[in-house]
């Protein structure tokens, strides 16, 4: 009877709505998968401005920042991936190829660096293509796949690196031409007061809103929750679920080449070993964010506030004056805690569902 009250008695209903419109905010407000980082990040901002003073410092915001946006570039693809139901290994490694292979075809073609960055581009697709292709068409899971990809690519960078360069790291492009142009697209800054503000907050923020936009206002998000949550239904109500993954696949590797060009042009030259283990920091951020490891659940907001979570932990400790070799340490407690606190306010939203 409950539920046939508002067609009874409108005037009922009117006032039903009013009595609940507070209510039904909280139930959206608990379904949000960011609600659990939001929470944490609050708490992690209070603890070191208390544990720590030069935190709360203009200047100290600027670095906490680019801090956060060199992870949460690449945090973004890898949170809509895992709202896909896939992970990706080689992102880490992939980041650094993406630099190697910039750098090393202007040094030897003697070419315009804008040349190497296309051809960056197109290989770093390229190997985000593989990895989407493998797995739709080998059914195998996207960890074997990706860890095959990324051993492959870490032998790659460095076996190439010092058999074209000689050593382990590439040759200085900084007096080539169109250095500087591409600089200022990828590795410039700007002050605003006391606070340095790098160009990858841009690309970082940009990215999140387009991520966003996709995931709640397009077909194509909608396509990456259901491949997620139950690929063979999506495929039944005819989702294109191999597109949708090979497509996720490549918009990791798109936000790895801008990561690459960034580490090019901060730097001029690339150590082929830098990259190992970042996937890691990646997955972490989004799923401090919401992400489910299981798929079909989360949002690149929340990918976002996992990466500033990062940013703030990475550098508080060092304004804390404290050992650095804790960091890893505060970033597993964060993990755990994080995923329990994400799982608790989903569980209190299907409750009040």
């Amino acid at each position: 009877m409950t539920g046939l009250a508002p067609l009874l008695d409108p005037g009922a209903a009117a006032g039903a709505d009013e009595r609940l419109s507070p209510r039904s905010a909280a139930r959206r407000l608990l379904g949000r998968p960011e609600l659990g980082a939001v929470v944490g990040a609050v708490a992690v901002f209070v603890f070191f401005a208390v544990a720590a003073d030069p935190f709360l410092h203009w200047s100290s915001f600027g670095t906490v920042l680019y801090a956060s946006s060199t992870i949460g570039i690449m945090a973004v693809p890898v949170a809509l991936l895992m709202i896909g139901g896939e992970f990706d290994l080689s992102a880490g490694v992939m980041v650094t190829s993406s630099a190697l292979i910039s750098s090393m075809f202007s040094y030897q073609m003697t070419a315009d660096t804008w040349v190497g960055v296309g051809v960056s581009l197109l290989v770093t697709l390229a190997f985000g293509a593989f990895n989407g292709i493998m797995l739709v068409r080998t059914k195998l899971p996207s960890f074997i796949i990706t860890l095959g990809t990324f051993l492959m690519l870490t032998g790659l960078n460095l076996g190439l690196t010092k058999l074209i360069s000689g050593t382990v790291a590439t040759k200085s492009i900084g007096d080539m031409e169109g250095f500087p142009a591409a600089r200022d697209v990828f590795a410039s800054h700007w002050t605003i007061g006391s606070v340095d503000l790098q160009v990858t907050i841009a690309w970082w923020l940009g990215l999140v809103a387009v991520a966003t936009w996709v995931l709640l206002r397009t077909r194509a998000g909608n396509w990456i929750f259901a491949a997620g949550g139950n690929a063979e239904a999506a495929r039944a109500v005819g989702v294109p679920v191999a597109r949708t993954k090979v497509g996720l696949y490549m918009a990791v590797a798109f936000c790895a080449w801008i990561s690459g060009q960034h580490l090019l042009f901060s730097f001029d030259v690339v150590q082929s070993g830098e990259g190992v283990g970042n996937e890691f920091l990646y997955i972490i951020a989004a799923v401090i964010g919401g992400c489910l490891m299981t798929g079909g659940y989360g949002s690149a907001i929340g990918s976002a506030v996992g990466a500033f979570i990062f940013g703030m932990t990475s550098k508080g400790i060092v304004y804390a004056q404290w050992n650095p070799d804790w960091f890893k340490f505060f970033l597993g407690a964060m993990l755990l805690l994080a995923t329990l606190l994400n799982a608790w306010v989903r569980r209190r939203a299907e409750a009040t569902a």
